[in-house]
């Protein structure tokens, strides 16, 4: 999380305004309108109705205070301005305060359908709507806790509960399996896979096995977990999270389901 990124964050003026480019606010206007026509029927209903109470432009990049302004009245969360890259101290530290760090810069052309590092259009469109709903803000603010006590080893197996449930993770609903993991609603490429790739697994959420199972961020995914619903995330959260991180750690990791490459591999 602390990797070098390519990528640099724009410092908010005295006013706490990031003023965006031109070009930067096209590349949002594309982003969030390909992404609202290819969530429907894709995306979970408690991510719908969160993205509808944040009500964010589609003709400019918002600024943190008009997404703080709809948190603050549903959930209590705040979002706030980060370089392009944290390290996990102050990742799981700002979590823990209920506070969801945005980076400032957004992605470019080339990387328009699946970037790597999470930006501004990652974490306010695709997490920013799920943080309306109680059940993902409690896991959230939870998992924020936990990895902040935890040891540097303990926080590589809590990594990967988040990656398949707040970054990849796919429930299951009355009209069929959708998505509320960001790192899926945020990209096209990822959107379409997720739900449609016949090559993919998709398991039932079993917290002990998604710990022990490696993920690569620079690939699509080769493997979801599924929760039964989006309220589960209370009973998740509310479980001995650090007893399975130590059983985890005991058992091992599953053997991954992708080729091998030590940089991008968790």
């Amino acid at each position: 999380m602390a990797k070098q990124s390519q990528y640099t964050s724009h410092t908010p003026d005295e006013n706490g305004i990031v003023h965006w480019s031109e070009t930067e606010n096209k590349i949002w206007q594309r982003l969030i309108c390909q992404q609202k026509n290819l969530l429907k029927g894709r995306a979970c209903d408690e991510y719908l109705q969160g993205l509808a109470q944040l009500d964010l432009p589609e003709n400019r990049i918002p600024q943190l205070a008009e997404v703080n302004a709809v948190l603050a009245k549903t959930t209590g969360w705040q979002v706030v301005q980060v370089p392009a890259l944290i390290n996990f101290d102050s990742f799981f530290k700002l979590l823990a305060n209920k506070q969801f760090p945005v980076a400032t810069f957004i992605r470019s052309e080339d990387e328009f359908d699946y970037l790597q590092e999470p930006d501004v259009f990652h974490e306010i469109f695709g997490h920013c709507p799920l943080l309306t709903n109680p059940a993902f803000a409690h896991f959230t603010h939870t998992y924020g806790k936990l990895g902040y006590a935890a040891s540097p080893k303990e926080r590589q197996y809590l990594a990967r509960l988040y990656w398949f449930t707040v970054e990849f993770g796919l429930v299951n609903t009355q009209e069929g399996l959708r998505i509320y993991g960001g790192g899926i609603l945020s990209s096209p490429q990822e959107t379409r896979d997720a739900l449609e790739n016949t090559q993919a697994v998709r398991h039932e959420m079993e917290p002990l096995e998604a710990i022990r199972t490696p993920y690569r961020i620079d690939i699509i995914q080769p493997v979801y977990y599924v929760l039964d619903s989006l309220s589960s995330l209370f009973d998740l959260a509310d479980s001995d999270i650090m007893g399975l991180v130590e059983k985890g750690r005991s058992l091992g990791l599953h053997p991954a389901m992708f080729e091998q490459k030590s940089s991008s591999v968790s």
